[in-house]
């Protein structure tokens, strides 16, 4: 299970660090000195099949990119686990 990252988005230099937690089933960007955080939740629905839910990203964060990390993440996980991927998150699709 990855460590929990601290990064600052403000900055477009900033490094972008994805959190994958099996366990919640989700993806997540921890922003520096804030408790905001974005988010991608996905469930199993099969054996080896996910459905992408919902991406979240904090008003204040919006615009910058932080959406593509977190589905780019998602994305990586299915190829890498040989996993199909069910697209119920707009943003996504």
């Amino acid at each position: 299970m990855a460590q929990a990252a601290q990064m600052n988005v403000i900055e477009i230099n900033s490094p972008i660090r994805v959190e994958h937690d099996k366990k919640r089933r989700q993806f997540s960007i921890r922003f520096n000195g804030s408790y905001d955080r974005a988010v991608l939740l996905y469930e199993y629905v099969g054996k080896k099949t996910v459905d992408l839910q919902h991406t979240e990203v904090p008003d204040a964060y919006r615009g910058r990119g932080i959406a593509k990390h977190l589905a780019k993440a998602a994305m990586d996980f299915v190829v890498e686990e040989d996993l199909r991927a069910h697209l119920t998150c707009w943003y996504i699709q």
